[in-house]
């Protein structure tokens, strides 16, 4: 080794063979400007007793490192959000294919009927109807109940993963974009553009075929500032949003400092498109 160059000891200089904590570390925090012949330098330092050693060594540290650095991602606050987005739509979803399942079941059996979610808690909770049927219900109030709570941990927790995106888009629209994303980092990265159209995809794919119109929104519709703006003007609400939600994702993942001002420079947008006179065409989304 050239003992001028520390950079020449390699990445497996001073570790014990089997400590692969410390060659993660090794491995995240060295570098060399230049390169050299590691595996010749392993095997005179006796960390390895040949080249083919060397690989084996250098393959078990690396593989040890991207397995750790992908479970602390998988453990991190935004896949955390995605998590209970999904588990919280898998039983909204579910809990309202059964109520269904429970609703024509029940009014074969009584004679007053009744439907989705509130009708199913009604059912579990009587006695003159089937066990098997009484068991579905409650089955459905069970699901109904998860989702809810899920939601409730949404709501506490979206802020401390995403404080400014929460804040302009409610705690639940924001787990739901970042979910959408595939996580808080790949938001940040996306174009205002993308963004905006965020769970349409079916429709952006219909109006690349040619058959729809380009979509205005995604799931971004459910925020007031889109969904209570004048139709004409939803698309110019949605393009206004989606800029200042990328910008606060953008911030919540770089820096993750609260920004108020965020909030109030979307509502005097939303408040400027909403003033728009009606006959004044030149400027609405329809000759945009």
């Amino acid at each position: 080794m050239h003992e001028d160059d520390p950079t020449d000891e390699g990445w497996f200089a001073g570790l014990d063979r089997g400590d692969l904590a410390a060659a993660r570390e090794a491995i995240e925090s060295g570098g060399s400007e230049t390169p050299a012949d590691w595996p010749a330098l392993a095997v005179e330092s006796g960390f390895a007793d040949g080249e083919a050693d060397y690989y084996d060594a250098l393959h078990e540290a690396t593989v040890h490192t991207t397995r750790e650095m992908v479970h602390e991602a998988e453990r991190a606050g935004d896949r955390q959000l995605v998590h209970a987005v999904w588990a919280m739509d898998d039983c909204t979803r579910t809990a309202n294919e059964l109520a269904e399942r429970v609703a024509e079941w029940a009014g074969s059996l009584l004679e007053e009927s009744g439907s989705g979610l509130e009708y199913a808690r009604e059912v579990a909770d009587r006695d003159d109807v089937p066990t098997s049927l009484r068991s579905l219900a409650t089955r459905v109030r069970d699901l109904d109940d998860q989702a809810a709570t899920l939601r409730t941990d949404i709501e506490r927790t979206a802020p401390d993963v995403a404080p400014n995106l929460s804040a302009m888009a409610g705690p639940v629209l924001a787990a739901r974009l970042v979910s959408l994303a595939g996580g808080l980092e790949s938001l940040a990265k996306k174009p205002s553009g993308t963004l905006q159209v965020l769970g349409a995809e079916e429709a952006l794919f219909a109006h690349l075929q040619g058959h729809a119109p380009s979509p205005k929104h995604g799931v971004i519709y459910t925020h007031d500032a889109v969904r209570n703006t004048h139709p004409d003007d939803r698309g110019s609400a949605s393009r206004a949003l989606a800029g200042k939600l990328t910008i606060a994702a953008r911030v919540d993942h770089y820096s993750g400092e609260r920004k108020p001002e965020l909030d109030e420079e979307l509502r005097e947008r939303i408040d400027a498109i909403r003033a728009r006179k009606a006959g004044d065409g030149a400027t609405r989304d329809d000759d945009e």
